[in-house]
């Protein structure tokens, strides 16, 4: 297994995951928060369609296919606190959305050479990250972290466990 392989492992397992938890999950329950400060579905799922496409275009500059004009203002942490159902997408729509955007970024990591990795990346991007290497595993790791979370929804929703 090569790096390229490591990072669409890593992406399917995050894909896996988003699935399993969000399969069954209603309209009205996409603005359900686990815990009272925690978010809820339909801005995680803004946020990290934002923030693939942030990555993946610092590792790879003019690679992703545009998102929806003001979308990543609409899902920042400004937003986070938002319950209106009028300010989000449906899951089908952020589903195919993040479809889209992961298209780009695998498109973006088959283009890289193995130098491309350690080259430096800046802007918009954490702290830890720091090379073009660094932005494809965080993809991955990201949206493994925010799926945990909805393993919570699950919970407090009375769905049974998915493993």
């Amino acid at each position: 297994m090569d790096f390229k392989d490591a990072i669409r492992s890593s992406l399917n397992g995050a894909e896996f995951l988003v699935h399993a938890f969000l399969g069954d999950i209603t309209p009205q329950e996409m603005l359900v928060r686990p815990l009272p400060d925690a978010n809820h579905v339909a801005w995680s799922l803004g946020h990290l369609i934002s923030a693939e496409y942030r990555l993946a275009e610092a590792a790879s500059p003019g690679c992703m296919p545009k998102l929806p004009d003001g979308f990543p203002e609409r899902h920042s942490k400004d937003t986070a606190a938002s319950d209106d159902p009028a300010s989000f997408l449906s899951k089908e729509e952020y589903l195919a959305l993040a479809k889209q955007i992961r298209q780009g970024t695998l498109s973006a990591l088959e283009k890289m050479s193995a130098a491309d990795f350690d080259r430096p990346v800046s802007g918009r991007v954490p702290p830890f990250v720091k090379r073009a290497g660094d932005c494809f595993v965080t993809i991955g790791s990201h949206w493994s972290l925010h799926a945990g979370q909805w393993a919570l929804l699950r919970r407090k929703l009375g769905r049974p466990r998915q493993f």
